[in-house]
């Protein structure tokens, strides 16, 4: 078992080799990285537990026999030997169990069956890196393309120049092709071919072609799916749940809006009410300022009317003031009133009318008033005197 370090953080995320895969860069890339590098801190019966590290299940053919041994991350260990002859996929079933007879089935060929080269190769190339290396084949190896299965891995990433260190790794198809016939029906179910390295553990490549891969379905695809399923519903539930509440909200705060808007256009019409009742108040303030009071006329009269004159009536309409009495001056009246600051323009109206029972004569007067009435002053009061 490597390190925590070795597996984590030993190396960047860009020379970082998928099993049985090569590296695509992008952000598809760094997120198998990121997830892989997260579960290397569960320990090992947990990833497998959670179905992170299911493993693959290797068959190496040696002489008439074929080594089953399970592949878990780091760890390799041996299961069974069995004859080629009489290993299929029913007795794989009964010798496994159904936990492992479900793992991908991979053919492990010795190092010695593989010729290696490393290559440099631009960065662009890790995109197609399969493609790219099948053109160097030619130059590289004595086989054609034809001739050969083969695949490449990503070793690392040069920080100098930006290009990548790539291994070339090629089988002859004539090696391949009598241990796929020996294996017999289970040559179908291979998901993958791939090579020892040195020390016994698998280089990480594929050299099965793609056409002729097994693709076992997923045991967790069900529950996946479920999972998915659930979790839309519960977002759709959620989404729902809140545009009611907003549709709730969005109605409560209407009402708010229509209860306050009558609420300001009941205060709106009384402030309006107030307004008139302030502005007719001032009107008649302003008009009541500019007319003298009935006692300061009265008091004026009282003034300037000899005490030989009696009035029957006095009355005051609007700006017009009407004066009827008996008096023995009645001629004179016009000059005492004359020159008054309550009122202008006296004047006698109609003839006037002897009374023969008092000896004097009836006069009807009327004036109009004047503006607001000033303080009275002691020569004014003395001639009225």
């Amino acid at each position: 078992m490597s390190s925590l370090a070795d597996r984590v953080g030993g190396i960047r995320w860009r020379d970082r080799l998928p099993k049985g895969g090569r590296w695509r860069y992008g952000a598809g890339g760094f997120l198998v990285w990121w997830g892989r590098s997260l579960a290397a801190w569960l320990p090992a019966r947990v990833r497998q537990v959670l179905g992170l590290d299911r493993g693959r299940l290797l068959l190496q053919a040696v002489g008439d026999d074929v080594h089953l041994r399970l592949q878990q991350g780091e760890d390799l260990r041996e299961l069974a030997v069995v004859p080629a002859g009489a290993f299929d996929e029913a007795a794989a079933g009964r010798l496994l169990g159904s936990r492992l007879s479900d793992l991908p089935h991979w053919l492990m060929l010795p190092a010695a069956a593989a010729l290696r080269r490393r290559l440099v190769l631009p960065a662009a190339a890790g995109d197609r890196l399969r493609d790219v290396v099948g053109f160097e084949i030619d130059r590289q190896t004595p086989f054609t393309a034809d001739a050969v299965a083969y695949d490449a891995r990503v070793l690392g990433h040069r920080e100098s120049d930006g290009q990548l260190d790539v291994e070339l790794v090629v089988v002859p198809r004539s090696a391949i092709e009598p241990l796929l016939d020996r294996l017999g029906p289970l040559a179908q179910t291979l998901a993958g071919i791939d090579v020892a390295a040195a020390n016994g553990m698998p280089l990480g490549v594929n050299l099965l072609d793609p056409a002729r891969r097994h693709r076992r379905s997923d045991p967790w695809q069900r529950w996946n799916l479920a999972l998915l399923a659930v979790a839309l519903l519960a977002l759709a539930a959620g989404m729902a749940q809140l545009l009611n509440n907003r549709r709730a909200a969005a109605d409560e705060l209407e009402q708010r809006i229509t209860r306050n808007a009558d609420a300001a256009r009941r205060a709106a019409v009384q402030r309006q009410r107030l307004a008139d009742l302030v502005e007719g108040q001032a009107f008649l303030d302003r008009t009541r300022a500019a007319r003298p009071t009935v006692v300061a006329v009265m008091d004026e009269l009282t003034r300037r009317l000899p005490d030989s004159t009696y009035l029957e009536k006095l009355s005051i309409e609007e700006d017009r003031l009407t004066l009827i009495g008996l008096s023995r001056e009645a001629p004179a009246l016009i000059g005492r009133l004359q020159g008054s600051t309550l009122w202008r323009s006296p004047a006698l109206t109609g003839a006037l009318q002897p009374d023969p029972a008092s000896g004097r004569d009836r006069f009807t007067l009327t004036a109009e008033l004047a503006g607001t009435a000033p303080a009275r002053t002691e020569p004014a009061n003395a001639a009225n005197r």
